[in-house]
């Protein structure tokens, strides 16, 4: 196919379909429910939430494609773009180029605590002057972290992307590991995965290839999550279990709000704030000065919220 913004976007809302029935199915009770918008400046999307499953407390699997003028803060990243930037007097009388953007963001908060949380997010972008780039990253956030399904997930991302470049798995597995950090807890938000933005830049501007390697990124996503539902859908928890995952849920609350790009993107083009806001999850929980006891599979998981570690 010729690739462009359209088939662009009529490929993530099949991606979408897809993932969305794979969910269904791994949850076995709930269903999406789904709600178009509109974007008054240009574009819209479509919105996909499933609530109080059997597996998945609450989860969300949109698409968007939005267009219009290019925000304030894009213009500032010169360095990544190939088109002149505006004078102060074109930004004073909003002479600024159009962009266009299309994605599919996932973020899905399980009710079993010993199920991991999991998010991706796949987008285009592209800008007057013949600036475009996609980006992207899946990334998985335990509760409680099982070596068995931390080898697992790291080993997909690295097969995956040993098919297109023998050092994407080490370079983007930093990024995810710099990138999903709470920098004034000293943690990360779990243990990683693989994260990229403006590919097709720097160098590396065979588009074919690059957009290769992103669709296979978010082909991925089903069956990884779903296999690591599988595996721990039925395991036990007590209410401890519990509580350490309302805790796990509000470090996750505090990076989407605080550092997270795609939030601070979605608000500054005006987009829709039910969809942005969607990866926080229904519940959520801070206890003032926590500390985990000794030896315990809490203070365990602690220990492995780090940077750099190599799970395979």
């Amino acid at each position: 196919m010729e690739i462009n913004k359209e088939t662009i976007s009529e490929w993530l809302k099949n991606l979408q379909d897809a993932i969305c029935l794979s969910l269904e199915n791994a949850d076995g009770g709930s269903k999406f429910e789904e709600e178009n918008w509109i974007r008054k400046e240009g574009g819209g999307g479509r919105t996909r939430i499933i609530k109080e499953g059997n597996i998945i407390e609450k989860g969300g699997v949109l698409f968007s494609a939005v267009s219009g003028d290019t925000p304030d803060f894009l213009f500032k990243e010169s360095a990544h773009s190939a088109s002149p930037q505006p004078s102060p007097e074109e930004r004073e009388f909003s002479i600024r180029p159009q962009f266009f953007a299309t994605g599919v963001s996932i973020v899905i908060h399980p009710k079993n605590p010993m199920v991991p949380i999991i998010h991706m997010n796949i987008r285009y972008f592209e800008m007057d002057g013949g600036v475009k780039w996609l980006g992207g990253g899946i990334d998985l956030t335990p509760h409680y972290i099982f070596d068995d399904d931390a080898i697992f997930f790291h080993s997909q991302l690295k097969n995956l992307c040993d098919k297109h470049h023998k050092d994407y798995y080490s370079k983007f597995k930093k990024w995810a590991d710099d990138y999903f950090y709470i920098s004034h807890r000293k943690e990360t938000r779990g243990i990683g995965g693989i994260f990229f933005d403006r590919l097709n830049t720097e160098g590396n501007m065979n588009f074919e290839k690059n957009f290769a390697f992103w669709q296979d990124v978010g082909k991925a996503f089903a069956p990884t999550y779903t296999e690591l539902i599988t595996r721990n859908k039925h395991k036990s928890f007590t209410e401890k279990n519990k509580d350490w995952q309302l805790l796990r849920r509000g470090r996750y609350v505090e990076f989407n709000l605080i550092y997270d790009k795609g939030t601070k993107f979605g608000l500054e083009t005006n987009g829709r704030v039910e969809s942005i806001l969607m990866s926080l999850p229904k519940t959520a929980g801070w206890e003032y000065d926590f500390k985990p006891e000794k030896n315990s599979e809490e203070e365990m998981t602690l220990s492995l919220l780090k940077k750099d570690i190599d799970w395979i």
